[in-house]
């Protein structure tokens, strides 16, 4: 089958947990013929978060919606030199997260869903979706992009982490119950 009539693909893995993520991602990959795979698109492909974090406390703390706005500039530097061109070239791409991750953080922050919605419509329907709503409370130090933002949020307060993290899994498992009907 040569490239230009291979049917591409957006493998959505989403979740609050960086390694669980990470590990989903890597198996649905596997699971793609090798000459099908496109490749694994990992947020912060763009490093605005790592230039984010090296501010430190100087650079203050940012909120939710500060968050959202960096990871819809990552999610579109992705789209533009990951994702796309690989679905141009008719390959299946898994996006970990992708868009669900980060609206379940938002709605889970407090912020409308309507501005959410507006903010990642520029973002493609995946073809499929995997949601991994486990605890993000075993990976500590930031490995996602939850775990990431909650800290940043609630620091240095780790009840109000965890509360965070515990508003953001139930709003994956609500999206995923959804997906399934």
């Amino acid at each position: 089958m040569s490239a230009n009539t291979r049917a591409a693909a957006l493998i959505a893995v989403d979740g609050i947990d960086g390694a669980a993520i990470g590990s989903a991602a890597k198996a649905a990959n596997a699971a793609i013929a090798r000459a099908e795979r496109g490749g694994i698109s990992r947020w912060d492909a763009s490093g605005v978060f790592e230039e984010m974090l090296v501010g430190g406390e100087f650079a203050g703390r940012p909120s939710a919606r500060t968050l959202l706005l960096l990871y819809a500039a990552d999610l579109a530097f992705r789209l533009r030199w990951e994702i796309r061109p690989k679905l141009a070239e008719g390959r299946t791409v898994v996006a970990a997260p992708y868009v669900d991750t980060a609206v379940a953080f938002g709605r889970a922050a407090g912020l409308p869903a309507a501005w959410i919605a507006n903010l990642f419509q520029f973002a493609p329907s995946p073809s499929r979706r995997i949601v991994e709503a486990g605890s993000a409370r075993k990976t500590p130090n930031g490995r996602g992009f939850v775990e990431l933002a909650c800290e940043q949020i609630a620091r240095p307060r780790a009840r109000a982490n965890g509360e965070l993290i515990d508003k953001t899994r139930a709003q994956l498992l609500r999206r995923r119950r959804s997906l399934k009907r």
